[in-house]
């Protein structure tokens, strides 16, 4: 196991915003959350991040509480993609990718650096513009050198908050593949998703999260059931075996 979340309730504004969740992410494996808007999705990456203490129940990652790590020791456990990446100043795409290694400077694994950011942007597709500033990419484009950024850190947890939000249907795959490959090396990865069929398609497990609460949290097949979407949604939908695949198939009823 490396993270997680143990009757953890969290607030923002001073409203709850999670309320008694517990959830592992182990080594190997790709986790799901889903659920619709304002359900706390967000809010559980921070958390299982280490970015914003809980209310109460406890957040480990790699052993140990999370309030117990230094930011710098937290950076070299654990990579975050949030929903948006603002750049301020016109470095170039090759420049932010290489941020993720700042946590590894002075460090053994200094000397990675470069193949590190090299390989995250071929993995990503955006070798090809290296060179130009980040403000000059489309909106896709920025989401896939932010995702470069995250692997370039080579953290051992990865948690990304809606890495397809801006994607097209090719690089919507590419990015959930990357993500599963790094758990067959042995990486924990947690994405928060919203096309309900990727999530099928690519996570191990799915973790359905709706007004601050964990829904349920297990093998798609499973969790992800007509009866159970229509009612966190509140809207009716099907759920029948893809043809081929036969995953979970989500569709709406009209």
């Amino acid at each position: 196991m490396l993270a997680e979340l143990a009757g953890v309730s969290a607030a923002r504004g001073g409203r709850t915003v999670l309320d008694d969740v517990s959830l592992t992410l182990s080594a190997g494996e790709v986790v799901a959350v889903v659920g619709p808007n304002g359900a706390g999705k967000s809010t559980l990456v921070s958390v299982l991040a280490g970015d914003l203490p809980p209310v109460s129940g406890s957040v480990v990652v790699d052993g140990r509480p999370a309030g117990r790590w230094r930011p710098g020791e937290l950076a070299l456990r654990r990579s975050v993609l949030p929903q948006h990446t603002a750049v301020a100043f016109p470095f170039t795409v090759a420049q932010v990718v290489a941020m993720g290694r700042a946590p590894w400077a002075r460090t053994s694994s200094a000397g990675q650096d470069e193949r590190a950011v090299a390989e995250a942007m071929a993995v990503t597709e955006v070798t090809e513009f290296a060179s130009r500033t980040f403000g000059t990419l489309s909106g896709g484009e920025r989401a896939r050198v932010a995702l470069a950024r995250v692997l370039a850190q080579r953290t051992p947890v990865l948690l990304l908050d809606e890495p397809t939000a801006a994607l097209d249907l090719r690089h919507q795959d590419l990015v959930l593949s990357v993500a599963a490959a790094r758990a067959a090396d042995g990486c924990g990865v947690l994405a928060v998703l919203h096309d309900l069929n990727l999530a099928a398609a690519h996570a191990d497990r799915v973790a359905v999260v709706a007004d601050g609460r964990l829904r349920a949290c297990g093998p798609p097949g499973e969790v992800l059931t007509g009866e159970l979407l229509t009612e966190v949604y509140h809207r009716e939908v099907e759920v029948i075996a893809h043809p081929r695949s036969g995953a979970p198939l989500v569709l709406p009823v009209r």
